[in-house]
């Protein structure tokens, strides 16, 4: 059952399928190689000349075929045809056009090789059955047996004539071994012809890094806004039900809290639906995407009413890569400082007036240490780190009873 299997099954119909497919791409560089031979010979036309006009014109194809594998496009086009016909796992074949000159010299041998085994093959899958079918039956059609072929195989007599049968049997199977061997023979050269070159597998690297930063990226957007968030929402929540639980309820202050936790969420779902809609698109976060400093007002009315912003120089000459970046760092300290500070008062300060950009955050100490949160400080590992990518620093720590965060970041 396995040796039917290996001559007729699945795999061996869809190898033999890809030589005809070479055999077909070979016909163009035939009848160039037909029109060169045979004036050169004399001897007949592109369909009548003999044998050496047609394996003249074969000789003359070869070369023809890999000059035109040098150009761009014979790669992905031999690469798409032997993942769908070699049974060749996916992953062992190059992407995307040749780089440099080894590849194209691999591409051009496998595209070489693919249409001049093709075309053997298909040319003895178009005229070796009808003839194979003609000697299995010699035994039952005495005008056969009178025809030129019998006399020819001396399949005439009344002692030989039931050879042709195995002997016809025997072409049909010769040329399904023949078919499966060359298929099999493509198949083990494809990786190696096809695969990636040095050049490939450095692309493909910095593919990756490029794909890994963008979710690193992602991941930082949606921890510096859904974390402010939830922060800025249960500081104003607390608030609000702390002033309402007392014995003189301050209904503007309630109503500021709620007016922040109302602008503050839908600033957040806004952002998120534009995060969540580039994982679904699969892009990346590209620079000057997201809000800026002309959002910054927004965020810290958000941020309650004991936060107080002052801005020296005019933020609209900010580069719109470093506004983005200015905001998330603002961002993340107010929600550090509403989950360690206790509600104590934030002052943000922005200075544009220089060469650099300078934010600095200061609120008082609280009188006990602050509740361990489980992000073990990454927000200001993540300040740190936009700021360290921008070429510029990050300090943070007490100073004078109170923490400061002071950011310098070059324009």
């Amino acid at each position: 059952m396995r040796p039917v299997t290996a001559l007729f099954g699945q795999r061996a119909r869809l190898r033999w399928l890809h030589l005809i497919l070479g055999g077909a791409l070979f016909m163009p560089f035939w009848m160039v190689g037909t029109l060169v031979m045979g004036p050169l010979l004399d001897d007949g036309g592109m369909f009548t000349g003999g044998l050496g006009v047609q394996f003249g014109a074969y000789a003359v194809g070869l070369p023809l075929a890999a000059v035109v594998a040098l150009f761009p496009l014979a790669r992905p086009m031999s690469v798409a045809a032997a993942r769908a016909l070699c049974g060749v796992a996916a992953e062992r074949f190059a992407d995307g056009p040749a780089r440099g000159r080894e590849a194209r010299a691999r591409t051009a041998g496998w595209f070489t090789l693919h249409l001049g085994a093709g075309a053997l093959i298909s040319g003895a899958t178009l005229a070796l059955p009808p003839f194979a079918v003609a000697v299995t039956a010699l035994p039952f059609s005495p005008g056969l047996r009178e025809s030129e072929l019998g006399r020819f195989w001396g399949l005439d007599r009344a002692g030989w004539v039931w050879a042709a049968l195995p002997a016809g049997l025997g072409m049909l199977l010769g040329l399904a071994a023949v078919a499966a061997a060359t298929g099999a023979l493509l198949a083990r050269q494809a990786p190696r012809l096809l695969g990636p070159s040095p050049a490939d597998r450095l692309a493909a690297a910095e593919r990756r890094a490029a794909e890994a930063e963008s979710r690193n990226r992602l991941a930082r957007e949606l921890h510096d806004s859904v974390g402010h968030a939830l922060s800025a929402v249960t500081l104003q929540a607390g608030a609000a039900r702390r002033v309402l639980d007392g014995e003189a309820a301050d209904l503007e202050f309630v109503r500021e809290a709620l007016t922040a936790i109302e602008e503050t969420t839908r600033r957040t779902v806004g952002e998120l639906d534009w995060v969540l809609g580039l994982l679904r698109r699969g892009g990346e976060v590209e620079e000057g995407v997201g809000p800026g400093l002309d959002a910054l007002e927004a965020l810290v009315r958000g941020a309650g009413p004991r936060v107080a912003l002052t801005v020296d120089g005019a933020l609209g000459s900010v580069p719109e890569a470093l506004s983005r970046e200015a905001y998330r760092i603002v961002q993340e300290g107010l929600t550090n400082a509403a989950r360690h500070a206790g509600g104590a008062p934030v002052t943000v300060r922005l200075d544009a007036r220089t060469e650099e950009l300078e934010i600095t955050m200061e609120n008082p100490l609280p009188d006990r240490p602050p509740v361990t949160r489980p992000d073990g400080g990454r927000g200001l590992r993540g300040i740190a780190e936009r700021a360290r990518l921008l070429g510029g620093t990050a300090e943070a720590g007490p100073l004078g009873g109170a923490w400061r965060l002071a950011v310098r970041i070059p324009r």
